[in-house]
């Protein structure tokens, strides 16, 4: 008997819990905001905002910024208090075809799952760089893209199989600009461009066949030049063959010596300058891209570079599993390795943000304008001695960019310091079907 009457009781608890769980749910979904960001310092590049500033999103859209949001009016409230709240990071260089049935980067374990690897260093766009080539799209897109939440967009390499090995990627028979320019067509929402590389010799012929996709689908390239004895020229990769708007990766590797063999550098290593067509290039609107790597930078190109005012376009990682283990690691760290070199903050997150958003051509992105979809990242900003390095050494800095939340489509996929309050937002009570065959009584 006393067990009936503790049922009775604990039914009657549940039902009065149910009951203002559903009523707080009402008076939540009152409220003109899902999420308020209060107190943090917003770089928006693209609106021209570098102040503190407060952030309101509904429905997964930005709606309002200003000076002062009543927090009250938000499910949740984020605290960015002494932090930088910054459009969701765009990284225009990884390798996602992970899978176990395929070599190199194209379906194999070197290629990395998306979601693990972006939400943590504040990244909600990313750009595959040819992993895939126009006979593996539609794997990668079933596989990677439409089973990620992070944003998978991809340069579509103007090898068939991708990235799948030097056995393929120096075959110029793989090599089809009316096949690849098709496949792009035919997924225009997914497909940003065309990439070559890793292709080892010296003829020009791959490039003019990734130029001609280009030019049939009306997208940019990307090139990652493989190595020539002697190499080929950059001035006429630059100068000739790109048109304004094409991509150079890897900017600051190369052979960063004066030797004719490899891949040129755009630094002179005798004078410590860019070289002028370099500069001549970037000024027509030729766009480079970091592309970090295991190997694929040099501090002999970056730090004079960057000292001389020739800024990167565009910062990315060329994430996979070798260099995320090795010294790129993620996009803060090389975010923050460029301040170490002398970029300001501003323009680190613009080249992280705003611009690579424009290179792809999706003007939709890498800002925070009303209306636009709520991608966010959320910094600190560490003060302390910190250590960057690369193949040809290392140097000090003073700073190291954090990730503390990451927002993408309004909902918050990483929170480093529960920041938000709730933390976690509660599940909606569990209904019962009014079909459902009652529960039997316990003795």
């Amino acid at each position: 008997m006393k067990y009936k009457h503790f049922y009775f009781f604990a039914l009657l608890i549940f039902i009065s819990l149910s009951i203002k769980a559903q009523q707080n749910q009402q008076s939540d979904s009152e409220k003109p905001y899902n999420i308020v960001i209060k107190g943090g310092h917003v770089i928006d590049p693209k609106n021209n905002i570098n102040t503190l500033m407060d952030v309101a999103i509904k429905n997964g859209k930005i709606v309002l910024i200003a000076k002062n949001i009543d927090a009250s009016k938000g499910i949740q409230v984020v605290s960015a208090n002494g932090m930088y709240v910054t459009p969701g990071l765009i990284d225009i260089h990884v390798h996602f075809f992970w899978g176990h049935d395929g070599d190199a980067y194209m379906n194999a374990p070197a290629s990395l799952p998306a979601d693990g690897f972006t939400f943590p260093a504040g990244v909600t766009t990313v750009v595959d760089a040819g992993s895939p080539g126009w006979k593996t799209f539609e794997l990668y897109k079933k596989q990677t893209i439409q089973g990620s939440q992070t944003r998978v967009l991809a340069f579509l390499n103007i090898v068939g199989q991708g990235m799948a090995g030097g056995k393929y990627e120096n075959d110029i028979n793989e090599m089809d600009s009316q096949k690849a320019a098709e496949m792009a067509k035919k997924y225009p929402h997914d497909i940003v461009g065309f990439k070559l590389a890793h292709f080892n010799g010296r003829t020009w012929v791959p490039t003019d066949r990734l130029m001609e996709a280009g030019r049939l689908a009306n997208l940019p390239v990307i090139v990652d030049f493989g190595g020539a004895t002697p190499f080929l020229p950059l001035d006429s990769l630059f100068n000739v063959k790109f048109r304004p708007g094409d991509i150079y990766t890897h900017a600051f590797g190369g052979n960063g010596s004066t030797s004719p063999n490899g891949r040129e550098s755009i630094v002179d290593v005798t004078t410590n300058k860019v070289k002028p067509y370099v500069i001549k290039a970037q000024n027509r609107g030729i766009k480079f891209d970091v592309g970090f790597g295991g190997s694929s930078f040099l501090f002999n190109q970056g730090t004079p570079a960057i000292k001389s005012g020739f800024y990167p376009n565009s910062i990315s990682t060329d994430l996979h599993t070798g260099s995320m283990n090795n010294a790129m690691k993620n996009m803060p760290n090389i975010m923050s390795l460029f301040m170490a070199m002398g970029m300001d903050l501003q323009s680190v997150i613009k080249a992280s943000t705003w611009n690579p958003a424009q290179q792809i051509k999706r003007p939709e992105l890498g800002n925070l304008s009303i209306g636009a979809d709520a991608d966010i990242a959320i910094f600190t900003v560490r003060n302390g001695n910190f250590g960057y390095y690369a193949r040809d050494g290392k140097i000090a800095g003073k700073q190291r960019l954090e990730t503390e939340m990451t927002i993408r489509a309004g909902k918050i996929v990483y929170n480093l310091n529960a920041i938000a309050e709730p933390n976690i937002l509660p599940n909606p009570p569990r209904q019962r079907p009014a079909n459902a065959t009652p529960r039997p009584a316990s003795n």
